[in-house]
C-alpha cells in the first residue's frame, strides 16, 4: 500500500496483494487520512471483480457519511456491475473530477 497526498486528497495505491488485505490496511490506518478525500488506485493490479469492490463498501459508506469523497479507480472493472453505493471510475483524472463535483454538491447543500 502506497500512500501519497495531493492537497486534501489521499491517494492509496495497491500494486500487489489482495483487495481484502488492502481494505484491512485502510481500516487500520484510517485515522491518518479520515479528514481527506480518498482515492483508492487499483490500476496496478489485475482484473477487479464486483466482490473486490464490495470489500470497500463499509469504509466508503463511513467516509461518505462524514461528508468526504471516496473513489475507487480501476481500469479493469466492469463498471456496469458496480453498485451505486460506491464510486468506481477508470482513470485517476475522473476520480479528481468526481471529488470536485461532490465538493460543489456539498457546498450547495445536496
Amino acid at each position: 500500500m502506497i500512500i501519497s497526498r495531493d492537497g486534501n486528497i489521499t491517494i492509496i495505491t495497491q500494486e500487489k496483494g489482495s483487495v481484502k488485505t488492502l481494505v484491512s490496511n485502510i481500516e487500520q490506518a484510517y485515522y491518518k487520512f479520515k479528514n481527506d478525500h480518498i482515492i483508492v488506485n487499483l490500476t496496478s493490479i489485475g482484473k477487479t471483480t464486483l466482490e473486490d469492490i464490495v470489500e470497500f463498501l463499509r469504509v466508503s459508506n463511513k467516509h461518505r457519511g462524514d461528508k468526504k469523497s471516496f473513489v475507487v479507480v480501476s481500469d479493469r472493472a466492469d463498471l456496469d456491475e458496480m453498485p451505486d453505493e460506491i464510486v468506481v471510475v477508470p482513470t485517476l483524472h475522473e476520480a479528481y473530477d468526481i471529488i470536485e463535483m461532490e465538493d460543489i454538491e456539498r457546498d450547495l447543500g445536496f
